[in-house]
């Protein structure tokens, strides 16, 4: 499967890098570009255009507006300099919201994602059931193998080679690091908002500043990984609404 993907961005250099990041993925293929939404309307259009990368400030209409004002199917990635439009963003149902400079490895996830998005609605045309991942994980306490459901799971806590499980019910101490834990956690339902605290996004209950209720607990995010987390988590309460 090829994505057939447009950039929409006034910057020449940022469209090169994004040009050539697309070039480097197999499964990407740059069909367009535009320096401004009003130029790449004909394209889309007339295009069957699978994602589109788009810049926030641009000249005679930004992204936010353009997307406010247009229908389109495509899955859309934001590629900006800028952070503060990140809420408004996700709540017009963009897929992803990349801050520039961008890290290849972080536009590659969001293009997986894409990725994700394309195959469940080819099988969804086709008349197939999207495989659905598992809904539970085991994990080794007190001598015995345990079943944990990932809604059980409200937030995991660090405490040196060990985690604390903290469930709707109990708390559970594993035998297995953050890290490790972290790369077992699906990525849709749990993040990393510090280096010793994992938090399931769907158990927030609010944010104030870096703090997180999680109803049973208040947790800190971490300066360093507060960006991502928040993105993540506030476009997973919006897509639930």
């Amino acid at each position: 499967m090829k994505l057939r993907c447009i950039i929409i961005d006034d910057e020449p250099i940022a469209r090169k890098v994004l040009e050539e990041f697309i070039e480097d993925i197999d499964f990407m293929e740059l069909v367009a570009q535009a320096e401004n939404p009003l130029k790449a309307s004909q394209i889309l259009d007339s295009d069957d255009i699978d994602v589109i990368f788009l810049d926030v400030t641009m000249p005679k209409i930004s992204g936010i507006d353009f997307l406010k004002n247009t229908r389109t199917s495509a899955t859309v990635i934001m590629t900006t300099a800028y952070t503060e439009f990140a809420v408004e963003a996700f709540g017009l149902n963009i897929l992803d919201y990349l801050v520039k400079p961008i890290a290849f490895d972080r536009f590659l996830k969001a293009c997986l994602k894409a990725k994700e998005v394309a195959v469940t609605n080819e099988q969804l045309r086709s008349g197939q059931q999207p495989i659905a991942e598992d809904n539970y994980f085991f994990v080794k306490c007190d001598n015995q193998i345990e079943k944990v459901y990932y809604n059980d799971l409200i937030y995991a806590e660090a405490m040196l080679n060990y985690v604390m499980l903290h469930t709707s019910t109990k708390k559970m101490m594993v035998y297995i690091t953050i890290k490790s834990l972290e790369n077992q956690l699906p990525e849709s339902i749990f993040v990393k908002v510090h280096k010793s605290f994992i938090v399931n996004q769907t158990k927030v209950q609010s944010i104030e500043g870096n703090i997180l209720d999680m109803g049973k607990a208040k947790i800190t995010i971490s300066q360093n990984l507060r960006e991502k987390a928040l993105q993540q988590i506030i476009r997973g309460k919006m897509l639930k609404r």
